[in-house]
């Protein structure tokens, strides 16, 4: 398995008594500085947002979005042993594009697609509703994991599980240590089956039942995004997750006209199945940028906004994915700590970061299957106390 390529830093020698007190394991050394200085190394047009050079971004994508679609009404045509090729690949490139619309959505979300609200949610409303994202609902509860991100019992998403939530034994009774806790964890099918379940069912999973975030694991009930009254929203939301859910309706609708008119199973491999590998890409992309044996989460002691944006992980995935989906992977970085900075500008804007963020910079170009399989293999709990603590397995 090979090893993260992301670096573990010394704590400097000159701590002040309170850091001496923490609890900091693998001496991790914690950032000081401040989002004013990050933002001046970066030039000011940068933080500019053009409607219409966003505008171009939806049309881009949508046109290839529709020419792919295009392209595999004639898959039927091709002998029966290429069909079984031509299907599958249909889905992956179209999963990759259209997650290149869901990455405008995102955008969208975060108001960074225009100066505009209004425009920001109408189109980010109708680009996510076509894939049957709420949008509201998911944009209210996104918007905790920006700023709580890497925070041990706050962070909106992928929450790692505590030792006594994993039901192991403390520590200093434990035999295994640090783990593995069993026979089976290091076996790669054991590995590579879990990972799968998380890639394929995570997502609806955490729109159901907001099953990585805080809440659930405080074992609350009733965490649906589709529902206008979970404690997930405050009551002057209540619409916004109303006009969500009606986007689901109205997409829902098309497609049960659409399986009218032609067959179900027109629907589920033009439409379903590829929506369904978007559902991977999010859960992936959102997992490694965040997830790694190298990268720790900060208790609220330490934690602050710049320190939990510095946990963040740019990936590149290569071969043409990081552009069809807006480099969403590979200048996250920038995202975290500036937000409303839209990505055309964000992939510029990572250098600067880079630079102002020192040995504090994290990037790791593991290939993404390997670096998917190393966190789910040993990305597995967090200790129960502690200040800056890392995953064990």
């Amino acid at each position: 398995m090979p090893e993260s390529t992301l670096k573990h830093r010394s704590l400097q020698e000159d701590n002040t008594t309170a850091d001496q007190d923490l609890i900091i394991e693998q001496d991790w050394q914690l950032p000081e500085f401040t989002i004013k200085e990050i933002r001046d190394h970066i030039p000011k047009e940068y933080f500019n947002r053009d409607l219409l050079q966003s505008s171009y971004w939806v049309i881009h994508d949508l046109a290839i979005v529709g020419a792919l679609f295009y392209a595999s009404t004639y898959i039927d045509y091709l002998p029966t042993k290429f069909q079984w090729v031509a299907w599958p690949v249909y889905w992956f490139l179209q999963s990759i594009v259209a997650t290149g619309v869901w990455v405008l959505g995102h955008e969208c979300g975060h108001q960074a697609f225009s100066d505009y609200r209004t425009v920001n949610n109408v189109v980010g409303w109708i680009l996510h509703s076509f894939l049957l994202v709420p949008f509201h609902s998911w944009r209210l509860s996104h918007s905790m994991h920006h700023k709580k991100t890497g925070h041990i019992e706050e962070d909106e998403v992928f929450l790692p599980k505590t030792r006594s939530m994993a039901k192991l034994p403390k520590r200093e009774n434990d035999p295994e240590g640090d783990g593995p806790h069993s026979i089976f964890e290091d076996a790669p099918l054991y590995v590579i089956f879990h990972l799968c379940v998380k890639l394929y069912f995570g997502w609806p999973f955490y729109l159901m039942f907001n099953s990585t975030g805080p809440l659930a694991k405080r074992k609350e009930k009733n965490l649906s995004h589709f529902n206008p009254k979970t404690s997930i929203y405050e009551p002057r939301h209540f619409w916004q997750i109303i006009v969500s859910d009606l986007g689901l309706v109205l997409m829902l609708g098309i497609l049960v006209y659409a399986a009218k008119m032609t067959s179900t199973w027109e629907v589920v491999r033009y439409y379903a199945l590829p929506y369904s590998f978007v559902n991977c890409w999010l859960v992936c992309i959102t997992y490694l940028q965040h997830t790694d044996p190298a990268v720790p989460h900060y208790s609220a002691k330490v934690w602050n906004f710049q320190r939990g944006a510095a946990l963040t992980i740019d990936r590149p995935y290569g071969f043409g994915i990081d552009y069809f989906q807006h480099h969403i992977a590979d200048s996250h970085v920038a995202h975290h700590f500036f937000s409303t900075m839209p990505h055309y500008n964000a992939v510029k804007a990572t250098r600067y970061i880079k630079k102002a963020l020192g040995s504090h910079y994290l990037r790791d170009d593991t290939f993404i299957p390997l670096a998917a399989y190393r966190a789910q293999n040993l990305c597995r709990y967090i200790e129960d106390e502690g200040d800056v603590l890392f995953f064990k397995h």
